[in-house]
C-alpha cells in the first residue's frame, strides 16, 4: 500500500489533518473586516480561509484587498485559546500516527496558532520534524520549507518522499521539492471551482492504506 512506498512521510495540518468550527472562522473575519473597513462575504471568507483557489495573495489583489494590510488584520484578530478550542482533528488523520517511518509537518499555520494546537490535540509526538512557514523560511509551493523538513528529518539522499495536503500549493511544493504530493481533498472540486492534481487524489487518508503505489486515486 502507499504508506510503505515511501521512505519518508511530510504533512499539511490545517485542513488536512485538523479544522476549526465554522463558526469560529466567522468570527475571524468578521474581526478582520472591522479592521480593514470592508465585509467578507461567506464565499469570500471560505475561498481565503481554505485557501480553494490556491495562493492567497492574487486572490486578495484581485479582491482589490491590500496583502500586507490584510495579514496584518488576520494576525491581530486570531485568538489562540480560541482557536484551539475550535479545533477538532480529522478522524482519518489516525493515518499518521501508524506510520511506521520518519514524518514531518510543514505548515502555514504561526508558531502562537500552531503550537497550542499540537499540545492540546496531543498529537506533536506523531511528527519528528516541524516547520512553520514564514517569510524568511518559504511558503508553499516554495520548496525551501519542505527542504527544511527534510533536513531536520535527516533525509538520505535518494530517499522517497512524498507530501500531503489540501491545497495546491501543497502538491505544487511537494513536486517542486522533488517529491510526489498527494491532494486530500476535503471540498470537493464543486466547492473549490477547480480540480487539483496530484500523484494521489482522496477525499481523506484512509484511502492511502489500501492505494495501489502505481496508479493515481481519483477522487472526483
Amino acid at each position: 500500500m502507499v504508506a510503505h512506498a515511501y521512505d519518508f512521510w511530510l504533512f499539511d495540518l490545517d485542513g488536512t489533518l485538523v479544522d476549526v468550527d465554522p463558526a469560529y472562522a466567522r468570527s475571524v473575519f468578521d474581526r478582520v473586516g472591522d479592521r480593514l473597513g470592508r465585509s467578507f462575504t461567506e464565499r469570500e471568507m471560505e475561498v481565503l480561509w481554505h485557501g480553494l483557489s490556491g495562493e492567497r495573495t492574487p486572490q486578495l489583489r484581485e479582491w482589490g484587498i491590500d496583502p500586507e494590510s490584510f495579514w496584518a488584520a488576520l494576525h491581530e484578530a486570531e485568538d489562540p485559546a480560541a482557536r484551539v478550542e475550535a479545533t477538532y482533528l480529522h478522524d482519518d488523520a489516525a493515518f499518521v500516527a501508524d506510520l511506521d517511518r520518519p514524518v514531518g509537518l510543514v505548515t502555514h499555520c504561526q508558531e502562537y496558532l500552531a503550537a497550542p494546537v499540537l499540545d492540546r490535540l496531543d498529537i506533536r509526538d506523531w511528527f519528528d520534524a516541524v516547520v512553520m512557514c514564514t517569510g524568511e523560511v518559504g511558503w508553499k509551493p516554495d520548496p525551501a520549507p519542505v527542504y527544511r523538513a527534510m533536513s531536520d528529518l535527516g533525509v538520505e539522499d535518494g530517499a522517497a518522499g512524498v507530501l500531503a495536503g489540501d491545497g495546491p500549493n501543497d502538491v505544487g511544493a511537494a513536486w517542486n521539492a522533488g517529491l510526489d504530493g498527494v491532494h486530500v481533498e476535503r471540498h470537493g472540486p464543486e466547492r473549490r471551482g477547480q480540480c487539483v492534481l496530484g500523484d494521489y487524489r482522496v477525499r481523506n487518508l484512509d484511502e492511502l492504506r489500501t492505494a495501489e503505489t502505481t496508479a493515481v486515486v481519483g477522487s472526483d
